[in-house]
C-alpha cells in the first residue's frame, strides 16, 4: 500500500487548461500505480480546459461543484459524484459556468513513454 497525504500532493501544470489548479494525488513516483495516475483539478469560475484531445482514455469524477463537459457534439453538466468516461482521441472541452469553484478527480493511464513508476 502506498499512502499519500493530501498536504504532500504536488501541483502540476496541465496543458491547454485555464483558471485551474491541479494536484497529483497518485502516480509518476516510485512505488505508485504502474499503469495509471490520479489527479485533482480545481476549476475557478469561468475556468476550463480544451477543446483538445489526447490519445489516452480518461475518467472524470466531479467531487464538488458543477462542470460542463462537451465531447463529440454532446454536452452534459456533471454535479458532485457524477462521472464520465472519455475515450482516447475524443475532442473534449470542460467549463465551469458557475460562480463557485468546482473540483474533479482525473484518472488516466500513463503516456506510452512514461509507463510505470517514475
Amino acid at each position: 500500500m502506498k499512502v499519500k497525504r493530501f498536504p504532500d500532493a504536488q501541483a502540476y501544470v496541465a496543458p491547454n487548461h485555464y483558471e485551474m489548479r491541479s494536484l497529483r494525488l497518485q502516480g509518476f513516483e516510485e512505488g505508485g500505480p504502474e499503469s495509471f495516475w490520479t489527479g485533482l483539478s480545481h476549476f475557478l469560475p469561468g475556468g476550463g480546459a480544451g477543446p483538445d484531445s489526447s490519445p489516452l482514455e480518461k475518467v472524470y469524477v466531479v467531487v464538488a461543484g458543477e462542470l460542463t463537459v462537451a465531447v463529440g457534439g454532446e454536452e452534459v453538466v456533471l454535479g458532485a459524484m457524477d462521472s464520465c468516461f472519455i475515450p482516447g482521441g475524443e475532442i473534449r472541452e470542460v467549463k465551469n459556468r458557475t460562480n463557485a469553484v468546482a473540483s474533479m478527480l482525473v484518472v488516466m493511464p500513463y503516456p506510452p513513454t512514461q509507463q510505470g513508476a517514475q
